[in-house]
């Protein structure tokens, strides 16, 4: 059947069908078949991720037909997410190494960073930054770029995950300004306080995870897993994060569905909840003042 597909444009309808027919689930990067399969492709080819249109009328030689053809067959047989299968993710454009040891790096946070949110830290006040669970060191990556005079710390519970986070920092050439630690949230890290603290923890609830399809049980469940209504770990951080903010310091913090339980439990937070283009009150910023009036 390979033979028959010839060109970029031939294994895209291709692919798009065999992904439709399948029922696959996305969200790791795209939001549909289409979008699955164009990144799929220019990833394999080695081509900008951004537009597959220029490349549609593009022959193939026998070697990429082959390629595609296994990677389409593999999206359908294993269910990986697309990102596993080409070891690649992106967020607003910067390309992170992944594989099974983390999730697939998908942070409304990043978006945050790149437009230089208001309410953020201007990047000359900012000297320091803790990513918190930080998974692959995307975030910790972004907030190097952001703030260029700023230490970074970045902190996961699994040391598999930090190996990959380690990879992704040595390639964008910040290890010098990148430190990594081992640990459960805080504990590593002493006394230290941030200007910023950016953490994307587990805040997925049970009843969610027991359901997850084949694309999500893919990833490491402990990147997910965030107790009975899946803020477990939001809760932890809320009570500690104050020991670690500076004066002026501030958290942002990527939470999921669950504002209404936080505003609940934490009626005397003057939280902030900024939205991104694909999230409505899924974030929230608090600062070292907002603990303060508590």
């Amino acid at each position: 059947m390979t033979d028959d597909l010839l060109t970029v444009r031939d294994f895209f309808r291709f692919a798009v069908t065999e992904f439709m027919r399948a029922k696959l689930h996305y969200g790791h990067g795209a939001t549909n078949a289409i979008d699955e399969a164009a990144f799929l492709m220019l990833e394999a080819l080695s081509l900008p991720i951004d537009d597959i249109n220029p490349w549609l009328d593009a022959r193939l030689t026998g070697e990429e037909r082959q390629r595609l053809r296994s990677l389409i067959d593999a999206r359908v047989a294993t269910r990986k997410p697309a990102a596993y299968l080409v070891n690649k993710a992106y967020i607003q454009g910067v390309p992170f190494y992944v594989d099974e040891r983390v999730i697939v790096p998908r942070s409304y946070i990043g978006e945050l960073l790149a437009r230089e949110a208001a309410f953020l830290p201007a990047p000359e006040n900012v000297r320091s930054v803790l990513d918190l669970c930080t998974g692959s060191g995307c975030l910790a990556i972004l907030a190097a770029y952001a703030y260029p005079e700023a230490e970074i710390c970045a902190v996961d519970l699994s040391g598999a995950a930090l190996d990959v986070a380690r990879r992704n920092i040595d390639e964008h050439g910040m290890s010098a300004r990148i430190s990594l630690f081992e640990g459960d949230l805080f504990a590593p890290l002493g006394a230290r306080k941030f200007d910023l603290i950016l953490t994307n923890p587990p805040y997925v609830d049970a009843e969610a995870v027991a359901s997850f399809p084949p694309e999500y049980r893919a990833e490491p469940v402990i990147a997910h897993a965030g107790g009975a209504d899946g803020l477990d770990i939001v809760r932890r951080i809320i009570a500690q994060a104050p020991a670690h903010l500076t004066a002026k310091g501030g958290i942002c913090c990527e939470f999921g569905t669950g504002r209404e339980i936080l505003e609940a439990d934490y009626p005397h937070l003057p939280f902030l909840w900024p939205d991104t283009e694909e999230s409505e009150g899924e974030i929230f910023w608090l600062t070292r003042e907002d603990f303060g009036k508590a």
